[in-house]
């Protein structure tokens, strides 16, 4: 197979998006190709052993090795500044085996109590059933993470922009105290993109993504990658992922890498639209709070500015009257249809109390700003001007 010839990452983020990685087999195919095969067969049995030992470089079973998921997980490492980069099935599949694979009895993980409800079920339920201890912290109290750090402390994890909330949290900050003692920084990159911010060139050691959100972008299929040093890649996820199989189908792959061609165009588009909207419901009578990344009365405008690119293609408001009023909003909408997904060319809405977030105590999610009035708004491809009169007639019956 020949390499494409824009697979070098001096190019601008656009062109790697369509051109990075790109393998071409013996046909000249313009698009890529859709590799559906489980296995790989040898020409001797010495290459078939020189394969299993490393030594040639091969492709040997699809569970942890294909040419179409190589290409996907290549234009990502392009994309993101990673030396390394493996794709799971899903996003939460991605985010477990990054947060477990390195781990074992008797560490540590201090994480941000600010995560999405699966996420946080790993860090809460799951790590502690192996002899992972836990913390949860307030990420935007740096005094809280430097608490917490203990000699047994391996993995520092957070979301940034956060979900459903969007507080933006000091990536810079959190991995100099996580470096500090001897822990790597994972964080959940999806509401942010790669488009507005790089988590790796602010000091994490480690970027996950739900391919499912912004990358595939049109609600067509799940997937998810997790991206870092060549040496973390290799010593903790390469072999966690072969033998126990959390891997991405090579035909979800080559969706997402035609989702990645399009990535910077949609997010572009969503996050002016999601300004505009913004803009439109800071002041209306029936919002009590709106949060926007984008707008210089988020609580940390400051920190936005400094390490992120632009805003959000999210938008969170909270409706006066509670969770009766919300409902009555979420059912009126006509163009934006209620779905716990994001990131999608439609425009979604959700109601975090009851869906994402709604195993927590009402206590815990109160602590988090998760009220039972508040929406988390997904901006689509949609005209702004359409979205904003169906948000104004839906918040007329709050």
């Amino acid at each position: 197979m020949s390499k494409s010839p824009a697979s070098a990452a001096h190019y601008r983020p656009e062109t790697r998006l369509v051109h990075s990685g790109t393998l071409r087999s013996q046909y000249g195919e313009t698009s890529e190709a859709l590799f559906l095969t489980q296995g790989y067969v040898y020409n001797s049995a010495e290459e078939c052993e020189a394969r299993f030992k490393g030594e040639d470089p091969g492709f040997i079973y699809s569970r942890y090795s294909n040419p179409t998921i190589a290409m996907f997980e290549r234009r990502m490492i392009e994309l993101e500044g990673a030396e390394a980069a493996r794709s799971a099935a899903t996003g939460m599949a991605a985010v477990t085996t990054a947060i477990l694979a390195p781990l074992k009895a008797g560490d540590h993980v201090v994480a941000s109590r600010a995560l999405f409800g699966s996420c946080l079920y790993v860090v809460q339920d799951l790590l502690p059933r192996y002899g992972i201890e836990t913390t949860l912290v307030d990420g935007l109290d740096l005094d809280q993470w430097k608490r917490a750090l203990r000699k047994n402390t391996k993995t520092f994890f957070l979301e940034s922009p956060t979900n459903p909330t969007l507080d933006v949290l000091d990536i810079p900050a959190i991995a100099d105290i996580a470096h500090s003692g001897g822990a790597r920084l994972v964080v959940d990159n999806v509401f942010a993109t790669p488009i507005w911010q790089s988590p790796l060139a602010l000091g994490a050691d480690v970027v996950v993504y739900s391919a499912t959100k912004h990358i595939d972008g049109q609600g067509r299929c799940l997937g998810g990658i997790i991206l870092s040093s060549e040496a973390f890649i290799a010593e903790h996820i390469h072999n966690f992922m072969r033998q126990t199989g959390p891997s991405i189908s090579p035909f979800n792959a080559w969706v997402l890498l035609k989702g990645l061609e399009t990535l910077g165009v949609r997010v572009r588009a969503q996050t002016d639209t999601a300004g505009r909207i913004a803009e439109a419901l800071a002041s209306h009578p029936k919002i009590s709070r709106l949060i926007y990344p984008g707008r210089a009365d988020h609580p940390q405008a400051d920190l936005v500015k400094k390490q992120m690119r632009g805003g959000s293609t999210l938008v969170g408001f909270e409706v006066k009257g509670g969770k009766q009023a919300a409902f009555r909003v979420l059912n009126a909408l006509k163009l934006a249809r209620i779905s716990n997904n994001l990131g999608d060319a439609k425009s979604l809405v959700t109601h975090p109390a009851t869906t994402t977030h709604q195993r927590l105590k009402p206590e815990d999610r109160a602590a988090l700003g998760i009220s039972e009035g508040f929406i988390r708004f997904s901006t689509g491809l949609e005209h702004a001007d359409d979205l904003i009169e169906d948000l104004a007639a839906a918040l007329e019956k709050a």
